[in-house]
């Protein structure tokens, strides 16, 4: 009896042993776990808009432009900050002002169908009439529906200050664009020339600061093809400190290009590749997104439709590449001054964070409408304050955000290179 009381006693402090190191160990992890939020002093919260916070109206409605009380931003591709009281919108065209509609049911759809589902956007501003300027009467250029009602093709190029008013509108430029993809200065240059890809021009376009003149064109407009002076819808510049410029090229081509500082072609490399599940080195199916180490002058291209990014010497020699994960379609990649990578992911409306060699750090962002969410962002820029701004393709708009008070300075888009700044 005495015996089997021992052995019972005993089995009693081991299975005490045992279960209180277990949830003493698993108390300790509660208690040394360090917080990972934008704010890390803050309680509760989903990091909806990561350590930032978005400017009200901003910019300003395009109501502020005499004639302009029933429009507003058409499908912005691009956005760039010269600094915080001169940042430049590119966009196409501009669309109608309209109210979201009533929730109505399309039983002649089909079973369970209406418009507008509820919860999400009504309005995909990157669809529509507005996708290039209409081309001469009775040709079947791509601008569709009534021009004036459906949309027209006026300041795709304006200039705004830091709360938002336009202080420019380069409309003498309207006619030369037909598909403004994206908007950059070389951050090395002191003259703070402004460059503009248009991917159905097939031609980058050069211009002065002050946008009075077109300084340079490289590319063959309107004649696509896939050589030293022609393009295939490129897409996205970088700039090495040197001047040595690339370029993603692009929607039909499957290739980046090399320039020197003055503009002249040097070489270039990629293959069409077997979307969305290549993964041999070089292979490209929508080149859509460049960036540069400033140190170690490594590209990193963005491979969109098979969701994944390479990496490569300046002359082409493939070093690495890494998923954005199965469900992404990522639109724009920018190298900070940090030299930490942010992709902007359409498919998840999150923007995400890199280090050099491809590992996963932060992510923020959810699909919306209202001031802060995202919708297709297509091109971002961080002025020399740390504000951020993106362009919106399917939400039809720009924003800026600040960093809000408090946050993780790791998890800020870092700002660029200071170069000529």
């Amino acid at each position: 009896m005495i015996r089997q009381m021992t052995l019972l006693l005993a089995a009693a402090v081991i299975i005490a042993v045992v279960f209180g190191s277990r949830l003493g160990s698993v108390e300790g992890r509660a208690k040394t776990t360090t917080a990972t939020a934008a704010i890390p002093t803050e309680k509760g919260g989903q990091d909806v808009y990561g350590p930032y916070q978005v400017v009200a109206d901003w910019p300003k409605p395009m109501s502020q432009l005499p004639g302009h009380e029933n429009w507003t931003w058409g499908s912005v591709d691009g956005v760039f900050a010269q600094n915080p009281n001169r940042v430049y919108i590119l966009q196409r065209g501009e669309v109608p002002v309209l109210s979201r509609p009533p929730n109505t049911p399309l039983p002649q759809w089909g079973p369970s169908l209406s418009f507008p589902v509820g919860g999400l956007p009504f309005r995909n501003i990157g669809q529509g009439p507005v996708s290039s300027p209409p081309g001469p009467e009775g040709s079947d250029d791509t601008w569709k529906g009534a021009y004036g009602v459906d949309g027209r093709w006026e300041h795709c190029l304006v200039v705004v200050n830091a709360s938002g008013k336009i202080i420019e509108a380069w409309t003498q430029w309207d006619k030369l664009f037909k598909h403004p993809h994206a908007i950059f200065m070389n951050p090395y240059d002191s003259d703070k020339a402004v460059w503009v890809v248009d991917d159905e021009r097939q031609a980058i376009f050069k211009f002065s600061n002050d946008g009075e003149e077109l300084l340079q064109t490289i590319g063959t407009p309107n004649m696509p093809g896939n050589d030293e002076t022609h393009f295939g819808r490129p897409t996205f510049l970088a700039w090495l400190p040197d001047g040595t410029m690339f370029l993603s090229d692009g929607y039909v081509n499957t290739r980046v290009v090399k320039f020197d500082k003055n503009g002249k072609y040097l070489l270039s490399w990629g293959q069409k590749g077997n979307p969305p599940n290549e993964t041999r080195p070089g292979y490209f199916n929508t080149v859509h997104g460049i960036a540069v180490d400033p140190l170690t002058r490594r590209v990193y291209v963005n491979d969109r439709e098979n969701r994944r990014a390479q990496v490569f010497d300046e002359n082409g020699k493939f070093l690495d590449q890494w998923s954005y994960g199965p469900v992404s379609s990522v639109y724009f990649i920018y190298m900070s001054a940090d030299r930490h990578l942010w992709a902007a992911d359409a498919a998840t409306s999150k923007i995400l964070e890199y280090d050099r060699s491809g590992h996963f750090l932060y992510s923020w962002g959810t699909l919306g409408d209202w001031p802060g969410s995202l919708w297709g962002v297509h091109e971002m820029s961080v002025d020399q304050d740390g504000n951020l701004y993106v362009s919106e393709v399917e939400a039809g708009r720009a924003q800026k955000f600040t960093p809000r008070k408090g946050a993780n300075p790791d998890l800020l888009i870092g700002k660029p290179p200071k170069g000529a700044w």
